[in-house]
């Protein structure tokens, strides 16, 4: 027997397509079709990685024979011993990682400094000056490397880590300075009254107001830096000449020479150098979701 409900007077019947159940579902759904997507694109990106791992433990005879997706018939590790001991790779972490980590450092002071004077200062001209720092960021390498080697020469630079550390800091706080700028530029009011009401001057503010929010901008920042300078090859393939002071991504690239290269050492090369970059990239992750949630959050 059917029963039919009929609605009192002022009851409210909530339509079938505003359910909470329905629309629950719905966006499970599609929660799940996301997920599903970014798990192929994190596979798709992880298959590089899969051969050099497969390659870096193949000998040159396996590689000869069955080519870069065949599986090793032996765990080949004179690949691995072959790269540390060629290209010195000890002394080559440690220049990359007092240029990467001098850079980071110091081009997160550089721009905070100019992005206060921007964001803050109200410097006259300020639009046309974050204008020019953006264009800055997108000049090629290769239309600087001329000026740069030949001022590098001129100064006594040349074939020096210092002098990478210097490039690599003004073209990164370059971008760094447009980015905090227009942070800056939405600045509270309200806080720096308040503390210019207290008597704190402009280094004062700087340090006790402004930097303690901008933190987690500036951790990602670094984080950024690093990674970034970390991987740079061009201008250090150009300013570095000398064995002693060349970084990890050259000492790489000189594995390979102009009618042959040894595919399983340079796969040991290329897993051995991502090493570093993974350990970093891990110890700072926390770091970098704070920052990047911050950011969105405010």
């Amino acid at each position: 027997m059917a029963v039919t409900l009929i609605p009192t007077e002022g009851a409210v019947v909530t339509p079938l397509r505003n359910r909470p159940g329905r629309d629950r579902h719905r966006r499970g759904a599609a929660r799940w079709v996301v997920l599903a997507l970014v798990t192929l694109a994190a596979l798709a990106m992880l298959v590089p990685f899969a051969f050099m791992l497969l390659n870096a433990f193949k000998s040159p005879t396996d590689y000869s024979s069955g080519g870069p997706l065949s599986w090793p018939t032996e765990f080949y590790t004179k690949g691995l011993r072959t790269y540390w001991t060629t290209v010195n790779f000890p002394l080559k972490l440690w220049n990359s990682a007092l240029i990467a980590g001098s850079v980071a450092v110091l081009g997160v002071v550089v721009s905070l400094l100019n992005a206060y004077a921007l964001g803050i200062g109200r410097v006259r001209g300020r639009l046309w000056i974050v204008g020019l720092f953006l264009l800055a960021n997108m000049l090629p390498q290769e239309a600087l490397i001329y000026p740069l080697y030949y001022v590098a020469k001129e100064i006594g630079l040349y074939n020096t880590r210092l002098s990478v550390i210097i490039i690599f800091t003004v073209i990164q706080s370059a971008f760094g300075t447009y980015l905090l700028a227009s942070v800056l530029s939405t600045f509270p009011r309200s806080l720096l009254e308040a503390a210019a009401l207290d008597g704190a001057g402009k280094w004062t503010v700087l340090w006790r107001v402004v930097f303690p929010n901008l933190r987690p901008t500036l951790a990602v920042l670094l984080i950024f830096f690093f990674i970034w300078t970390w991987n740079e090859f061009l201008i250090p393939l150009v300013m570095l000449i000398d064995n002693q002071t060349q970084t990890i991504p050259v000492a790489l690239a000189s594995l390979q020479g102009d009618r042959l290269m040894d595919a399983p050492t340079t796969n040991a090369g290329a897993l051995i150098s991502l090493v570093p970059a993974i350990i970093f990239f891990l110890i700072f992750q926390r770091t970098l979701a704070r920052g990047i949630t911050a950011g969105a959050e405010k």
